[in-house]
């Protein structure tokens, strides 16, 4: 049975190492949450969800295993080893579950047809990168890019297009189809519905409405919407013009 200051011993350890791994935490949640998943994204892209699940398994972990082997009776030497492997494991795992966040980032909000589209770095389909315009072959590593999709030509371009929907790759998701986002607006507009419509159908969403109209200026008549394809439900917030002004979260494909 361990005896009281043995147990202080271990528990100032694991504390010590916890308060390490919480500022490492905070470091990665500036990279996740304020570069890589900037603003909405972090909610759209679930990058939220990932990061807190990452970062909670991690914090977690490392102290618990140092609060478990750490003895001050053991040989200095091999109480450094042991600490170390925690310390090694920790960061592999900190890493890997890193990597698979990047992996998932948001690289582009995509007009396309009648939605927009929020393509993940994983979604793109990476043959095409080469054939997009020179300003979109590197994915952006600070947030998404805000594009349209161009129309896809009569024959074999759009019987191309038919096949690869098929097999799960959208126009959004295609880095040739990707143009700036201001050639779409004409379109976009026609496609948009008065944000009446969204508020007669999901009424509980006047409040977040009301903030983001309020943070950016515009009337509630002269705003429209149009649904996003993300990972939860929700709507692009766009004014009379056709410039983005947020989301809130609502299933607009009704």
């Amino acid at each position: 049975m361990l005896k009281p200051i043995e147990l202080r011993h271990r528990a100032r350890a694991a504390g010590l190492h916890f308060l390490i791994s919480l500022a490492i935490a905070a470091l990665a949640a500036v990279l996740v949450l304020a570069v890589w998943y900037p603003g909405d994204y972090a909610v759209l892209s679930g990058g939220r969800s990932l990061f807190w699940l990452l970062v909670s398994v991690d914090v977690v972990m490392g102290p618990l295993l140092t609060l478990v082997v750490f003895d001050i009776r053991k040989p200095r030497a091999e109480l450094v080893r042991d600490l170390a492997i925690i310390g090694v494991l920790q960061l592999a795992a900190l890493l890997y579950g890193l990597s698979t966040v990047y992996q998932a980032r948001p690289v582009a909000l995509v007009f396309e047809v009648d939605r927009f589209r929020v393509v993940n770095a994983a979604d793109v389909l990476m043959d095409e990168l080469p054939q997009a315009l020179p300003e979109y072959r590197q994915l952006p590593l600070t947030g998404p890019w805000l594009l349209s999709a161009r129309e896809s030509q009569p024959g074999d371009e759009r019987l191309r297009s038919i096949e690869l929907a098929l097999k799960g790759f959208d126009l959004g998701q295609r880095p040739s189809y990707w143009q700036a986002y201001p050639l779409a607006r004409a379109r976009l507009l026609a496609r948009s519905r008065p944000i009446a419509v969204l508020l007669e159908k999901h009424p509980q969403v006047s409040e977040e409405l009301g903030r983001l109209l309020s943070r950016s200026g515009q009337a509630a008549d002269g705003a429209r919407f149009l649904p996003v394809v993300s990972r939860v439900d929700a709507c692009a917030v766009v004014d009379r013009t056709g410039e983005l002004l947020g989301f809130v979260r609502a299933d607009g494909f009704f």
